[in-house]
Formats: structure tokens, C-alpha cells, sequence
């Protein structure tokens, strides 16, 4: 409430020096303080005005963010839509890519997860692409780096993988991922040599620039068509952009 109010004095404050502004120099400071007690008093006797004009606002400030947001997909759309050779999970050739920014401790991440691999299981046309933004320390910057190892060293299975490390219960930290990628038969001295590969971090900071170039601040992020979804939203609200690409080409038709 107290936000509003600030932001409501605001507009009313810009409003009065826009409106008296232009008629400046035609106008001495008696009309001038009239006129801005005939606003004030208009908008005493209207408050709704306010509301409408936060509303128009905000409107148009949605609108602005989401041309921004679409333009700035379309810029990266290339290096979001690749990922290594067998490592793209459901249909590799699919109608549609899902990209899904995540972290392995993102508790929000792991409750999301079985509503990607429940989109996966029910759409025979969907492909989802992976990419990994340590966002949550070292200990997950640990985990993604074993867990590229793995990708590297056993694309095919890098999705199993991540499903196992991401559904596990505790911290996701180096010893756990390793423990996982052993589970799948890659042993840890090939982990770790992999670990040293350039690759490794490369992919990560490249991972990391994209998703601060669409201003991506947090996890779960998808990706689907011209927009970025953030937050756990579930399977249906995923799924109904999903068709709308299908449908008109874009996440809101």
C-alpha cells in the first residue's frame, strides 16, 4: 500500500509539471498555481484516475519488456537452441525447443522437474535443451562441472544424469556428482579429466552470458519461443506456450 501511494504521488507530480510546463512562458506563477490546484482537486474527487494511469503504465511498460525480451532471444537464438551432439533431451529433431535454465541445488528447479520430464513423456514433438547457470555457489559451480564432464564423456546419458543429480535429496556438490556419473559406469579419474578440459568452463560462462543477456536473474528460466519464463510455473502454464508456438509462432498467441 505504502508503494502505491508513493507511486500514486508520483504520477501526480509528473502530471502537474507536464501539463504546466508547456504553457510556461505563456503563463504567470498565479495561473500556474492555479492550474495545478484544479488537477489536485480533480484528482482528490477522481482517485480512479490514478489507477488507471498505474495501470496504462504498467501496461505499457510490460509491453516495452517484452518487445525487449524478444528481440534479445532472437539476437542469441542460435547459441540457445545448440547443445552438444545426443545431448538435447525428448525429440532431437522436435517442432519446438524448450530451453531450461537451472542450478542443481535450485530447490524450485527440483520440483520442476518432473514437469519437464512429464512434457518430454506427453509430447512426442518437444526437444529440451539444457543449460547450466551455477548460480548458487561453489558447490553447484562443482556440480555442473562434473556434470559437463559427464555430458562430454557419455552425451547419450547425459540425461538420465541430470534427472538422478537434480532429484537427489541434499547438496549437489562435487563428491555427489561424482558419486552419480560412477552410478552410470564413468569412473571418477575420467570424470576428472574431463573436469580439466577448457570446454568445461567454456560452457558454463557461455551459459551464464546468455542468460544475462536476456536478463535472466533466477531459477528455473525457460526459454520457449520469443519469451522467458521464469519461475516453477508447472506443467500446464509450459505447455500451453508450447502449443501457442505451434499454434501462431509465438509463447502468447
Amino acid at each position: 500500500m505504502q508503494t502505491r501511494s508513493i507511486r500514486a504521488a508520483a504520477l501526480v507530480a509528473l502530471f502537474c509539471t507536464q501539463w504546466a510546463a508547456p504553457a510556461a512562458f505563456a503563463m504567470d506563477d498565479a495561473e500556474k498555481t492555479e492550474i495545478k490546484k484544479v488537477v489536485r482537486e480533480y484528482l482528490l474527487e477522481n482517485p480512479e484516475v490514478l489507477l488507471e494511469a498505474m495501470d496504462a503504465l504498467e501496461t505499457k511498460r510490460a509491453a516495452e519488456e517484452s518487445k525487449s525480451q524478444s528481440q534479445a532471444i532472437a539476437g542469441v537464438a542460435d547459441q540457445l537452441n545448440e547443445t552438444p551432439p545426443g545431448t538435447a533431451l525428448g525429440n532431437p529433431e522436435g517442432d519446438v525447443t524448450l530451453v531450461e535454465f537451472f542450478d542443481y541445488n535450485c530447490g524450485y528447479c527440483k520440483r520442476a522437474l518432473p514437469d519437464t520430464k512429464a512434457l518430454i513423456a506427453g509430447d512426442p514433438k518437444l526437444r529440451v535443451v539444457l543449460k547450466e547457470i551455477p548460480v548458487l555457489g561453489e558447490q553447484s559451480v562443482a556440480a555442473s562441472r562434473v556434470s559437463l564432464a559427464f555430458r562430454h564423456i557419455q552425451p547419450a546419458r547425459y540425461g538420465e544424469f541430470h534427472e538422478k543429480l537434480l532429484g537427489s535429496r541434499g547438496v549437489a556438490d562435487e563428491d555427489s556428482a561424482i558419486a552419480v556419473a560412477e552410478g552410470f559406469g564413468v569412473g571418477e579419474a575420467d570424470i576428472r579429466k574431463a573436469m580439466a578440459l577448457p570446454d568445461i568452463q567454456a560452457a558454463i560462462d557461455a551459459d551464464t552470458r546468455l542468460s544475462a543477456a536476456l536478463r535472466i536473474n533466477g531459477t528455473p528460466s525457460y526459454v520457449i519461443g520469443d519469451e522467458v519464463v521464469s519461475g516453477a510455473v508447472g506443467r500446464a502454464a509450459l505447455g500451453a506456450k508450447i502449443d501457442n508456438v505451434r499454434r501462431c509462432a509465438k509463447a502468447t498467441c
